[in-house]
């Protein structure tokens, strides 16, 4: 029995957009949580960019789903 652990480049670029995406997504959620100094507004959207990574997290996991062989049900 031969294991072929070969990646394609679409399955690849999709685990890196979903490692980023997590790791960004940490990264701003951080930033959200910590304590206020003042009340002045952040520079940084760091809320615009947390939803920015959800969705980016959300698209590379359904592709790597799509690519794995999972498929919606068919509605009839």
């Amino acid at each position: 029995m031969q294991w072929d652990m070969s990646l394609s480049s679409d399955a690849l670029f999709s685990t890196v957009a979903l490692i980023l995406a997590f790791g960004l997504g940490g990264l701003m959620y951080w930033l959200e949580k910590r304590p206020r100094q003042d009340l002045r507004p952040r520079r940084f959207p760091t809320t615009l960019v947390l939803l920015l990574a959800i969705f980016l997290a959300l698209g590379a996991g359904i592709h790597l789903a799509s690519l794995a062989g999972f498929k919606p049900p068919v509605q009839r």
